[in-house]
């Protein structure tokens, strides 16, 4: 009730259609930018409705006065939200990025969820082309910011590693010429070139940077656990030492707005994985490692060595086509395969045309996920460690029932 109904268009859906329904059912206004709608008082027509949604958020914007976080990067940017999130919620009022609505229109909407009572934003930035980040910079207006790495995704938009890396910079190009302050992994070397290639202040992290000793795995403790000087032991619900760094950008962002290190592991250690992202399962016959919420070649490495390292027996990966790659696909494809075929895990099954294409009839292939779904019925597992991971549009989370 009260609210305001915006009008958004996209390719299979039209607001527009629905503004008057809107209004029925408690909206003060709905803005449109459909002339052929009758006139009406509560009907706001403009000449584009999502540039007056992002235009609004970005004046909403000037009267926060109140630091904001930008977060984007190639992998892990979600996870690193909801780590900052949960650390500097243990002492303020946070507004952040719900979910990973993190484009066009989920920034604009995260901004105006933020009121007189918010203290710290948090906001998620998503990209696939070039000079969205630096768009999405100019409506959020960074203080602040977090690039969690670089790496292959979204190649048919950025064209290449280099794209992707302008595209991310952007960040540290805003914060730059608005006097910003960046967090940064002191491992990453891209990050760490790109951070001297710019003027700007700097908070540094990392596992060198922190002197962090993790701790290995086992049976009775597969997830990630590690040691940071000044904290108690960081003891984890996620699977992959991968997640570190995404620790340590919380907790140095949390040390920086004065969260004591008591409070800020107990927030870290705290938080369950959902949504597909590095959460371990364990069903009535199988221990799942689920953690399909989407993969580029970065990832998927990183899964399948971390899932290589795990103290766990009967292991079995699935792992499903690796979207948007444009024409690095077929090599990217072949690195993975090539991956697999040196570690020990031999029984593999893959999902999708691209990987079947890269195997060489080397391991068991499927088209589709249905008919994984439709083995695993006709020949159910038992006892088996298995790590799912593909790019969202192959749907493997689909087989989380079948297992």
């Amino acid at each position: 009730m009260g609210c305001l109904f915006f009008a958004l268009k996209g390719e299979r859906f039209n607001g527009n259609l629905f503004a008057l329904q809107a209004l029925d059912e408690g909206a003060a206004y709905a803005v449109v930018d459909d002339a052929s709608l009758p006139a009406h008082p509560q009907l706001l027509y403009v000449d584009d409705v999502l540039v007056a949604l992002q235009t609004i958020a970005r004046r909403h914007r000037r009267t926060l006065k109140i630091p904001v976080i930008a977060i984007t990067g190639t992998n892990g940017k979600t996870t690193t939200k909801e780590f900052i999130a949960r650390v500097l919620a243990t002492r303020y009022k946070i507004g952040v990025t719900q979910g990973n609505l993190n484009n066009h229109i989920g920034v604009p909407c995260t901004l105006l969820q933020m009121d007189a009572t918010t203290q710290i934003g948090i906001v998620e930035m998503g990209a696939n082309h070039a000079g969205e980040i630096a768009a999405l910079c100019r409506i959020a207006k960074p203080d602040f910011g977090v690039i969690t790495n670089i790496g292959k995704a979204h190649l048919e938009g950025f064209g290449s590693l280099e794209g992707v890396k302008k595209t991310k910079g952007e960040l540290y190009d805003f914060l730059s010429a608005h006097a910003g302050t960046i967090f940064y992994d002191t491992d990453n070397t891209i990050l760490s070139e790109m951070v001297a290639a710019r003027e700007l202040h700097t908070i540094r992290y990392g596992l060198k940077e922190n002197a962090v000793q993790i701790i290995a795995p086992d049976a009775a403790h597969p997830f990630l656990r590690f040691v940071l000087p000044g904290y108690p032991t960081i003891e984890t619900n996620l699977i992959g030492a991968y997640n570190t760094d995404n620790i340590l950008a919380a907790l140095a962002i949390g040390r920086y707005f004065n969260v004591p290190a008591t409070a800020a592991a107990a927030a870290v250690n705290a938080y369950i994985p959902e949504n597909n992202r590095s959460q371990l399962i364990r069903t009535a016959y199988n221990t799942v490692i689920m953690d399909a919420y989407n993969a580029n070649p970065s990832s998927m490495a990183a899964a399948i060595e971390n899932f290589v390292q795990l103290p766990v027996s009967n292991k079995m990966i699935i792992l499903g086509d690796m979207l948007e790659l444009g024409p690095d696909a077929a090599t990217e494809h072949a690195a993975i395969i090539d991956l697999i075929t040196r570690s020990p895990i031999q029984n593999v099954w893959l999902v999708g045309r691209l990987f079947t294409q890269a195997a060489q009839n080397r391991y068991c292939c499927f088209d589709s996920v249905d008919v994984v779904k439709a083995r695993l019925a006709a020949a159910p597992l038992a006892g088996v460690a298995v790590l799912i991971k593909g790019s969202r549009g192959i749907g493997l989370e689909k087989l989380e029932g079948y297992l």
